[in-house]
C-alpha cells in the first residue's frame, strides 16, 4: 500500500492591478483537490505579510495549503498547471511555488516568515533557502512570488481570524459589484462582534467589496465559521456567485505591530511601532 505523506503548498504574486487573484488560485487548487478526495490538515491559510511593500497588489496576502497524499507527484503538476493558468504574467505578476513534504515546518522557515511580516526580503533570499532545503519550487517572472510562498508555508499561528471569500463568475470579473447597503449594514448589526470591518458607519460605506477587476465579490472577515456563514445568509444581491471558500487568516491580530522599531531595524518598508 502506497504511504501517504504530508504535503505543504505555498504561493504568492499571482495577481496584478489588473486582474487575477491568488486567494482565486486557492479556490481553483482546492476545487481540483475536493474532486479527488484529498485530505485537508487545516484551512486554506491566507497570510497577510508586510503591508508596506511597495510593489504589493492589494493586502499583499500569500496562500499555503496542508494536505495528506499519496500521489504528491500527480498532485504537483497539476497544481503548476493551474498556477501558469491562473496567474496574470503578461500584466505583471510574479508568481512563485513551493512544495514541502513534512509535517514538520523547519525553523528556519518559520524566521523567515516572521522577517516578511515587517520587513522588505530579497527574492534570491527565498531562492537560496528554497534550493538549501531541496525544495520542489517553480516561478515565473522574477520569482518575488517565491518569498511569500515559503513565508505561507512557514508561518506559525499565535491568533487568528476568518476570512470567507466569495467569487464571480467569470462574465462577471471587470464589472461592478452590485450589492444592497441596507443588508451590509444588517449583517453587521446582526453578527457583529463576530464579524468585524464590514461596514463603516461614520463614512456610510461598505468594506467588504473590493473595486478592482479581481475575481472577489465580497469578503467578510469574523472569528468563527459559523459567524461567516450566518452573515452570508443576510447579504442581498442579484449576482450569481460561482462559489466561497474560508481562509484561516492573520488579519486583525496586529501582527505587522508586534515589532518595535528602532535605529538599527528602521529600514525602508519596514512596518511596526515607534515609542518615544
Amino acid at each position: 500500500m502506497i504511504k501517504e505523506s504530508v504535503l505543504n503548498i505555498g504561493f504568492d504574486d499571482t495577481d496584478s492591478p489588473t486582474g487575477m487573484c491568488t486567494t482565486f488560485l486557492a479556490y481553483k487548487i482546492v476545487d481540483l483537490l475536493q474532486k479527488q478526495k484529498t485530505e485537508f490538515l487545516d484551512f486554506p491559510k491566507l497570510i497577510r505579510f508586510n503591508p508596506n511593500i511597495p510593489w504589493k497588489t492589494r493586502g499583499n496576502g500569500a496562500v499555503s495549503l496542508k494536505i495528506k497524499t499519496r500521489n504528491p507527484s500527480k498532485i504537483k503538476n497539476q497544481i503548476k498547471n493551474l498556477v501558469s493558468k491562473y496567474s496574470d504574467i503578461k500584466n505583471g505578476a510574479n508568481p512563485g511555488l513551493v512544495f514541502f513534504e513534512s509535517d514538520i515546518i523547519p525553523s528556519e522557515f518559520i524566521k523567515f516568515s516572521n522577517l516578511a511580516l515587517w520587513q522588505l526580503i530579497n527574492r534570491n533570499d527565498a531562492k537560496k533557502l528554497a534550493k538549501k532545503y531541496n525544495l520542489d519550487f517553480f516561478y515565473e517572472g522574477n520569482g518575488q512570488g517565491l518569498v511569500g510562498a515559503i513565508s505561507a508555508i512557514g508561518y506559525d499561528f499565535h491568533d487568528h481570524t476568518l476570512e470567507l471569500l466569495s467569487y464571480r463568475k467569470k462574465i462577471k470579473f471587470g464589472t461592478e459589484r452590485k450589492i444592497s447597503v441596507k443588508s451590509v449594514k444588517e449583517m453587521q448589526e446582526k453578527t457583529f462582534p463576530y464579524t468585524f470591518n464590514s461596514f463603516d458607519v461614520k463614512k456610510d460605506r461598505v468594506l467588504i467589496t473590493p473595486h478592482g477587476p479581481d475575481p472577489v465579490f465580497y469578503g467578510i472577515r469574523g472569528e468563527n465559521v459559523n459567524s461567516l456563514i450566518d452573515a452570508t445568509k443576510i447579504l442581498k444581491s442579484n449576482e450569481k456567485l460561482d462559489g466561497y471558500m474560508i481562509f484561516k487568516s492573520n488579519q486583525g491580530t496586529g501582527d505587522h505591530l508586534k515589532n518595535e522599531l528602532n535605529f538599527e531595524t528602521m529600514k525602508p518598508y519596514a512596518s511596526g511601532t515607534l515609542s518615544g
